[in-house]
């Protein structure tokens, strides 16, 4: 749609003024000649966003709402796209200088001193909050107001229970910081069928009280919040970390922990600025108008795929109820991509969003209040976790690209990594093992978590000759039907981001038993170079846990008895056996009362499948 706005060609003003539209103009001059200029009109996106109320944007993926912020971070997706290998290049945050640190060195400016500095306040207040509960001195750098996002996370109780064996929660606070409680769960894929489940992610959890919780905690510690402070640079000298300020502040510790999120500027300079291997592309909104609202979808794949601009794009579902009300529902619509020209944009993605999301959701748009818009870009790469570049800096949380390629929240393994990282941080700061060997020993190489990357793969669109545009949504249902016919310890890690050996075992030998005609659409589908390498993961993930299962018991009890440094890297690598091979994950099934899900969850009373179609 465009609307026409006429231009005068040179001709004076008549009566002393300036006409300000056609209607205005005289018959005589509007008869002259006239040219006509294009000016588009707002799109549907546009007209929604503006009419909301935005309130106070916070940092991170996901952390803004305004339309302004939808269109700073679509040029630079396109920027990212068009860029062949490097995306820019990147700014040098980290020099490593020789000698010993001199507080007189900054210009004899005051400097602050800790034993650990986080920046990047939002995940990072976690890790600074269990490092304090370790007795060290935490400082938290945040260059805005420190504070939870307005949108909800969905996840399980059992993952928030682990930040309570951690130390930096109470079972109090999860219940005062989650909004609300839903079951069952779906994973549903149209047109074929759905599997219901009860207790994984679950839980609607606010962001804010969250935040809240660990900022009071941690304060309670002794530590400290800097607010409204950018990084500038980071001096590594052979003593100590300097943080240097944007506002001309210094601060000095023994370790820096970047915690600045995917768009790290850290990671940036340790990538040399090269675009990542896949993104996870994500719009959604939480609306307010649902009366079907106690169920949640865990995942919910269209049909078929999708034509985008030059591209396609197969469209994956998240709903799930929000606290905020009894009829409020955030949902989310996402798809991966590869990181090339042509790519949709997150504009054109919330287009289409507005047109699907009705018929998914079984509600007219009509009878909704838009409460707020969401969207995000999460870059992944295959070289994950990013081991520590320099001496006394290491990256946490969404920088370390510790998260699943196939999750686009870093939350969950966040929860399921903080207790092994606090522990292992906390040892290498007691036994002055900040190396950039010893720090990287705390982000190892995870087979699971590469062996993942040819789940992303496989279910990213691509154009093929002889494969269906229902081939993705096929493949997926035949994946979840042979883990469900499997049980629950199949299933259940699975859906909670965690690649086992010997559950991906048993799923692929049904699906080849029940779907062999399946096996030559993944081939090409994915690619025989992608297959190839995901092996040499797969190989790697069967060692990892007979180490793990069969090595650990003999070593662990004699790890203490080794030197402070082989001690400490011994601790490291049984830590990498056990979470490489996802043998971390205790199967866990969580009493919840009727009260809490509000309503019965016997097959019967479950929801019918809904459709895009």
């Amino acid at each position: 749609m465009v609307v026409l706005q006429l231009h005068l060609h040179q001709h004076p003003p008549i009566s002393g003024g300036v006409y300000q539209n056609a209607h205005a103009i005289p018959p005589i001059v509007r008869s002259r000649n006239l040219s006509f200029k294009a000016q588009a009109l707002p799109s549907r996106t546009q007209r929604i966003m503006e009419s909301i109320s935005v309130g106070g944007e916070v940092g991170g993926a996901g952390g803004a709402y305004s339309y302004e912020a939808l269109k700073r971070l679509d040029q630079f997706w396109s920027s990212l796209c068009s860029a062949q290998t490097v995306v820019q290049e990147p700014q040098k945050v980290v020099s490593s200088l020789p000698g010993l640190f001199s507080p007189s060195d900054p210009a004899g400016k005051a400097v602050e001193t800790f034993d650990v500095l986080v920046c990047g306040g939002t995940l990072g207040m976690f890790i600074a909050t269990a490092l304090s509960c370790k007795g060290l001195r935490v400082g938290v750098v945040e260059r805005g107001i420190l504070k939870g996002r307005e949108q909800e996370w969905n996840i399980s109780r059992k993952e928030l229970l682990e930040l309570v064996e951690v130390g930096i929660m109470t079972e109090d606070d999860i219940e005062q910081a989650t909004s609300a409680i839903f079951n069952p769960n779906r994973c549903g894929f149209e047109g074929k069928g759905e599997i219901w489940v009860e207790d994984i992610l679950n839980l609607g959890v606010s962001p804010a009280k969250l935040v809240e919780v660990m900022k009071k905690r941690f304060d309670t510690l002794g530590g400290i919040i800097f607010e409204g402070y950018s990084v500038s640079g980071i001096c590594v000298y052979e003593d100590a970390a300097v943080l240097q300020l944007a506002e001309g502040k210094i601060l000095s510790s023994r370790l820096i922990i970047d915690a600045m999120g995917n768009f790290s500027p850290v990671v940036r300079q340790i990538r040399s600025g090269r675009k990542p291997d896949g993104v996870c592309l994500v719009v959604g909104s939480c609306c307010r108008g649902f009366k079907d609202n106690s169920t949640s979808d865990v995942i919910f794949s269209s049909s078929a795929v999708k034509k985008v601009g030059d591209s396609v794009s197969q469209y994956f579902w998240e709903a799930f109820p929000a606290g905020s009300a009894p009829v409020d529902r955030t949902t989310y619509m996402f798809t991966y991509v590869d990181p090339q020209p042509g790519c949709p944009k997150l504009e054109e993605l919330l287009e289409d969003y507005w047109d699907l999301m009705p018929k998914y959701q079984r509600v007219s748009l009509d009878s909704l209040e838009i409460l707020r818009v969401i969207f995000g870009i999460f870059p992944t790469f295959r070289d994950s976790p990013l081991p520590a570049a320099f001496d006394r800096v290491l990256q946490f949380g969404d920088a370390s690209g510790i998260q699943s390629p196939v999750s686009f929240g870093g939350f969950g393994s966040l929860t399921r990594h903080l207790g092994r990282l606090s522990t292992g941080i906390y040892e290498a700061i007691t036994d002055d093992l900040l190396d950039s060997h010893n720090l990287s020993l705390l982000n190892p190489y995870m087979p699971n978590l590469s062996a993942s990357w040819l789940f992303q793969r496989a279910m990213s669109a691509k154009e093929q000759p002889n494969v269906s545009p229902d081939f993705i949504n096929e493949l997926l249902y035949v994946n979840f039907q042979s883990m469900q016919r499997l049980g629950d310890p199949v299933l259940r890690p699975f859906l909670q981001d965690v690649i086992q050996f010997g559950p991906l075992v048993k799923t692929l030998g049904l699906v080849m038993i029940t779907k062999p005609l399946i096996i030559p659409s993944i081939f090409k589908q994915v690619g025989v170079p992608v297959l190839l390498d995901w092996s040499g993961h797969f190989f790697m993930l069967g060692y990892y846990t007979f180490l793990s299962t069969f090595l650990d018991p003999v070593i662990r009890p004699l790890v203490n008895a080794f030197p402070a440094e082989m001690k400490y890297k011994w601790k490291r690598q049984l830590d990498a056996w056990q979470y490489g091979a996802g043998l971390d994950y205790k199967m866990s099934h969580p009493n919840t009362t009727k009260a809490e899900r509000g309503m019965e969850t016997s097959e019967e009373t479950w929801p019918e499948s809904k459709s895009l179609s």
